[in-house]
């Protein structure tokens, strides 16, 4: 597990190839699986691999004048993340404490799928920079509902990059900060 999570990186080009059936159905599972605060499961997956629907949505989150994430119309796939909401009691908690743990389920599930799709040979790209409105209508999602992420799906054209972190004493302590 250690090697697929060292080895994860946010892809930034990708092959024309059509991601397989099979392993888009284990690269969801592993969203659907994912832990979540009380069980809530706060997620919606919405694919969009319809060409001409997913160039639109990859419109909607790119930027020519900003000049990012422009390469997100090269992935075969996109992977909408929807947060709806928790159960009562995950949001009662999360108000007590001053947290939104949908937020957090969120994020788990969209890390569970990069890394089931770095297991299944395919690279990802978490995009949270987008025009929520657009997508929102461009997908039909309620407005009861946040789009909180894009992640970009297939198989990568460029070579691996070294990864580089902070050194572990700037990022770890024991029972201090």
């Amino acid at each position: 597990m250690l090697e697929i999570i060292v080895s994860r990186q946010s892809e930034r080009g990708y092959l024309e190839k059509v991601v397989e059936d099979d392993k888009l159905a284990r690269i969801l599972e592993a969203g659907r699986m994912s832990p979540s605060a009380c069980n809530s499961q706060p997620w919606k997956f919405i694919v969009v691999n319809e060409p001409a629907l997913r160039e639109k949505v990859a419109m909607a989150a790119s930027s020519k004048e900003l000049g990012f994430n422009n390469f997100i119309g090269q992935a075969p796939v996109l992977i909408v993340v929807v947060k709806g909401k928790g159960k009562v009691i995950s949001r009662v908690g999360g108000t007590v404490k001053d947290k939104d743990y949908s937020l957090i389920d969120v994020g788990i599930a969209a890390e569970n799928i990069c890394l089931q799709a770095l297991a299944e040979g395919l690279g990802t790209c978490i995009i949270g920079w987008f025009n929520e409105k657009k997508v929102k209508e461009l997908l039909d999602i309620p407005a009861s509902r946040r789009a909180e992420l894009i992640l970009t799906l297939g198989y990568p054209s460029k070579e691996r990059r070294a990864k580089r972190r902070k050194d572990p004493d700037e990022v770890i302590s024991y029972n201090k900060y």
